[in-house]
């Protein structure tokens, strides 16, 4: 295991395309790292500076406590899982383990035992004496991650390795890779463009957009806690809603917006350093879809906003009602950007919403809701979040800079970080027994 270390990335195309703008990443020691974002943000740039495969402009890459800037791949103890399994045709599974391993020129006794132990681990004893071709995806691809276990290297790269399964396959898959990772407890960098992967997946989530980092926190924090407009539009599915709302401070603090008056409790503008400062200003509210419910099964003491279902996507668990609100859509970059991951939501609006908002709304199974019907839902205000219109950050975020960018932990922060919560809890353990 080791720790992977990107301080200060720069990765300059010819003709001055920039695909890694100071990128400044820390993958702990053992960490399931998630790099996600839309097509071009960067992450599998990234994660081809990190083998090796791609010679970086500028900046240093670390593996373990070694700079690897100037080792080729074959030098850097990482094993790489690619989309496309990259499998030999001619050989049998047990060959393919193998191969890497006798090019190494490993003893036999060893390959033996090491390709026993990930057939075993992936299951694939009863296939090790056929060839690719005899071979369902989803055991190609597990034949593709025993080859890169039977190395035992310092961290794996994984480059949208289920891109190319079904859709039950991938969540099968996902629970192996799950699994894997617990048993190996080996450091993963792991490429997708899958919102589902990423947030089941990954200890923590980088979030990715024209090669700068945007984010980097668990999957939950990512969700409850979006740094800026980016964020908050690509991660989740169904997208969060937006509109350009007035916060006012007449009858107590408020949104109103499209005919609508939402109160802002008083732990939110506590919770929200700063926010208080834009009472009597526009601000960009974004509501997620799993912050409504139908009235009728919800909170009593949650807020109302009657509004009229255009369409409604029944998924068994739980109903999407979609509703138009009488705003015009927020015109933002991020928001656009954010857009490239949530392509057919972004098709509907374009077909739909004729110049007014479309909204989403995640309410029970058990709702009566249907198409072209008046629902009141329910809006946990608790939940609202509020953005800047001019720079797109979160208004009250700690990671938020306050003039448009991002400030991210320098690399060995983090670890810093838990080096100090934990000595902090030593100490009040050491107080509390002294006490």
């Amino acid at each position: 295991m080791a720790q992977i270390v990107l301080d200060h990335v720069d990765k300059v195309y010819q003709g001055g395309v920039k695909a890694l703008d100071d990128l400044n990443l820390e993958v702990r020691e053992g960490e399931f790292m998630v790099l996600v974002g839309p097509s071009g943000c960067g992450k599998s740039t990234a994660l081809r500076s990190i083998a090796g495969l791609e010679e970086i402009t500028g900046g240093t890459i670390c593996i373990g406590s070694k700079v690897v800037n100037d080792l080729p791949p074959k030098d850097r103890d990482i094993a790489m899982v690619f989309q496309n399994y990259a499998l030999y045709p001619h050989m049998t599974v047990e060959e393919n383990l193998a191969f890497g391993l006798k090019l190494r020129k490993t003893p036999r006794t060893e390959i033996r035992r090491r390709v026993g132990e990930a057939a075993r681990m992936l299951g694939l004893e009863p296939y090790l004496s056929r060839k690719p071709a005899a071979l369902s995806g989803g055991q190609r691809q597990r034949v593709a991650m025993g080859r890169a276990i039977v190395r035992e290297p310092q961290a794996f790269l994984m480059d949208e390795p289920l891109s190319n399964l079904d859709a039950k396959l991938r969540v099968s898959m996902r629970a192996a890779l799950n699994q894997l990772h617990d048993r190996l407890g080996i450091t993963t960098v792991y490429v997708t463009h899958d919102q589902v992967e990423a947030m089941t997946l990954g200890n923590r989530v980088c979030v990715l957009r024209d090669g700068r980092l945007q984010q980097v926190d668990s999957p939950q924090a990512l969700f409850d806690a979006p740094v800026n407009l980016f964020v908050a539009g690509f991660i989740g599915s169904p997208a969060m809603n937006f509109v350009l709302a007035d916060l006012g401070r007449d009858a107590g603090p408020a949104v109103t917006f499209a005919g609508y008056r939402l109160p802002v409790p008083a732990s939110v503008l506590d919770a929200k350093p700063g926010l208080p400062d834009y009472l009597g200003r526009k601000v960009i509210l974004g509501i997620r879809p799993s912050d409504f419910e139908d009235a009728s099964l919800g909170d009593a003491a949650w807020a109302r906003m009657p509004v009229t279902v255009g369409v409604t996507e029944e998924l068994g668990s739980e109903i999407h009602a979609i509703f138009t609100i009488d705003a015009p859509p927020v015109e933002h970059a991020s928001i656009a950007s954010a857009a490239d991951g949530h392509e057919e939501e972004d098709e509907a609006v374009a077909v739909l919403a004729g110049g007014k908002s479309l909204w989403t709304a995640r309410v029970s199974a058990r709702s009566a809701v249907r198409p072209g019907q008046p629902l009141e839902l329910a809006v946990d205000t608790r939940r609202l979040h509020f953005f800047d219109p001019s720079t797109g950050e979160s208004i009250g975020h700690p990671l938020a800079s306050g003039n448009g960018t991002v400030t991210a932990p320098a690399p060995g922060a983090a670890a810093a970080a838990d080096a100090a919560a934990a000595s902090a809890g030593s100490a009040g353990a050491a107080g509390s027994a002294g006490g």
